[in-house]
């Protein structure tokens, strides 16, 4: 997060604070501020005021699932303080709590005036976004309602309405209009000599489609003492490796990052399910290669991820065609939200398709899910939808007309449908970009490695020799292809992808590595791959590049052109151990590591791609997702392909 703003996360709630505990609602460079649920912003102000000033932070918030500060009022040596405020915060499930306590300095009685103002603009966050897009909402209408113990703010454009709900104990002296949108709760405080008084407030979002009306916990205290519970039970009984206390430490940072990361989905029958958001504060919903890729990485610790993601994506999978050019039968969603825009079609992500990957990693993590469970009463129950995520792949998806998975830029929607889904993401390496439709080489290693998993689902699971044949056949004919049309002889590398015209896309770039995870290269090409991975124009000490320097198209601090993205190194590092290059990989396990631990143990979404020789500390992007799914799992991942070493 940029702005200082601090972020407190709760399955599908966050809220963005201020050093000093105030949300602005004021747009900065980076991310807005707020309470945010289901997409829309609850609490757009939440602004204290003592005897009528703003204090200042003695104590700003520090990073943490509880926002703590200490707060004094403004003023110099030659006065102390009349007072100190010590103020706590807290997110739940649709819920925000405030712990007020306020502790007179001075020895005679006193009379403390505390105001909070607050307001809810239930402004949808793709309207928060830096592209700065406007949107018609024609008939809405905000309201706000004093109630006893606060007041509640109401927002309704047709059939659409959302409500947030702000109560304090004690109740407000009053409710005082403010010019604005805004409500300004006041209490006045009769103080002892050195005595204390305390507020609680509690804020209640109640989201349009929301079936039940928010849990608020008492207290931040309270707060904390369930997430600290839900961290626990996440995290007991995974192995973590006694010899490298940095990883363990990693994986237990990432285990609860993951906790709180669960957002609730629902499954083909309509069973409610609890799944892998992509991150906060932007992705805060499901996105089905992220949860798909945090479940492959979880599956031999947390194998309920992976059986809940499955159901989930198997819901939402496409079954006819839609009005765009990226919904056809079969296809696993991309990207599912629930806000105003999207409900009302005015962004294309209340269901989005634009994915060329999610489908095959959905069949993927289907089979490795039965291999390392045992359990086959998920592949008998989704067998159709495996199949028709096949039947995608080779229909739809390009695998039998142009004999590989295919995308083509999405008007409206992504250009690119890969994992580098930026726009000048798939580019050739002097930065021109991809023409036409694109053939990625990643997502061709994710198709070969689910026909042949499917493969093995039909003869073992479904009794069907014939379908398991043919899934074998065109696995290996799809590999013969690959190695004939991407390689790249004069650098011993494959392409990043081929164009429209099956010319290569030539920038060296980390997907690669994924082709070595999913096993598509043969054992020579595969080694050559690994190792000219660890070269240092790929290898930034902090991780593997995912564009080598010296490129044209090289840049530290773009998105996907240059950066460093711990998840993935994670697929790169367990690539490396299932080619047998057990060196390399350690070499960039212990690399994300000491990424991890120079930040609290906890990975980012992404790094700058600056090299280690050259700077001590990993230098972050400056607008990563603080937590996100994939990287939480990516230490996980890291134990698996090198253990404890």
């Amino acid at each position: 997060m940029t702005d200082r703003h601090h972020l407190l996360v709760r399955g599908g709630t966050f809220a963005a604070v201020g050093d000093g505990g105030d949300i602005s609602g004021v747009r900065g460079q980076g991310a807005p501020d707020g309470l945010f649920v289901r997409d829309a912003r609850h609490l757009s102000r939440w602004q204290l005021t003592v005897d009528g000033a703003v204090p200042e932070a003695l104590t700003p918030v520090a990073d943490g699932d509880t926002a703590r500060c200490v707060l004094v009022p403004r003023g110099g040596r030659q006065e102390p303080p009349a007072y100190t405020l010590f103020r706590e915060q807290a997110v739940a499930e649709g819920a925000f709590v405030e712990a007020l306590r306020v502790t007179s300095n001075r020895s005679t009685p006193t009379t403390v005036r505390i105001a909070v103002t607050a307001d809810a603009d239930f402004t949808d966050q793709f309207e928060l976004r830096s592209d700065h897009r406007t949107y018609t909402k024609t008939g809405a209408v905000r309201s706000r309602q004093v109630l006893d113990d606060g007041v509640e703010f109401s927002y309704q454009r047709g059939e659409w309405r959302s409500c947030t709900t702000v109560t304090s104990e004690p109740a407000p002296d009053g409710v005082e209009e403010t010019g604005t949108g805004a409500r300004r709760l006041v209490w006045a405080l009769d103080l002892e000599p050195h005595g204390s008084a305390e507020l609680s407030l509690r804020v209640a979002a109640r989201p349009h489609g929301a079936s039940r009306q928010p849990r608020v916990p008492r207290s931040p205290a309270a707060a904390n003492e369930q997430l600290l519970a839900l961290e626990g039970q996440f995290a007991e009984g995974v192995p973590f490796p006694t010899g490298w206390p940095e990883l363990a430490a990693a994986c237990a940072r990432g285990l609860s990052d993951l906790a709180v990361l669960q957002v609730p989905a629902d499954g083909p029958d309509g069973e409610e399910l609890l799944v892998p958001a992509a991150g906060a504060p932007w992705f805060l919903t499901l996105l089905g290669r992220d949860a798909l890729l945090t479940s492959l990485f979880a599956l031999p610790y947390r194998p309920q991820l992976a059986a809940a993601t499955l159901p989930a994506l198997a819901a939402t999978q496409a079954t006819e065609t839609g009005t765009g050019p990226v919904a056809q039968p079969g296809k696993i969603v991309h990207e599912v939200r629930y806000g105003e825009l999207a409900h009302f079609g005015q962004v294309p992500f209340g269901r989005y398709y634009g994915s060329v990957d999610a489908t095959p990693l959905f069949l993927v993590l289907l089979g490795a899910y039965v291999e390392q469970t045992g359990d086959v009463e998920p592949a008998r129950r989704l067998e159709s939808h495996a199949r028709a995520a096949i039947g995608w792949m080779l229909d739809h998806g390009g695998l039998t007309s142009r004999g590989y998975l295919v995308y083509r830029a999405d008007e409206g929607g992504l250009a690119n449908q890969n994992w580098k889904d930026s726009p000048g993401a798939i580019c050739s390496a002097d930065g021109s970009r991809a023409t036409g439709p694109v053939m990625a080489a990643g997502a061709q290693g994710y198709a070969y490695d689910a026909l042949r998993r499917t493969a093995h689902l039909a003869r073992t699971v479904w009794d069907d020799e014939v379908y398991a044949a043919l899934l074998e056949q065109a696995a290996g004919d799809l590999r013969d292809r690959f190695q004939r049309d991407f390689w790249m002889a004069e650098h011993s590398f494959p392409a990043l992808a081929l164009d429209g015209d099956g010319r290569h896309v030539d920038a060296l770039a980390s997907d690669a590595g994924h082709l070595l995870w999913s096993g598509l290269l043969d054992k020579e090409y595969g080694e050559l791959v690994g190792r000219r991975l660890l070269e240092p124009d790929f290898f930034s000490g902090w991780g593997v590049r995912t564009l080598a320097a010296g490129q044209a198209a090289y840049h530290p601090l773009s998105y996907h052109r240059g950066s460093v993205w711990p998840h993935d190194n994670a697929l790169i590092t367990l690539g490396l151990a299932r080619y047998g290059l057990h060196d390399e990989a350690r070499t960039v396990a212990h690399a994300l590591v000491d990424a991890a631990t120079a930040a609290g143990h906890r990975l980012p979404e992404v790094l700058a791609g600056y090299g280690r020789d050259t700077h001590a500390e990993p230098v972050p992007y400056p607008h990563a997702c603080v937590r996100e799914a994939r990287s939480a799992a990516a230490p996980l991942a890291l134990l698996t392909a090198v253990g404890g070493a």
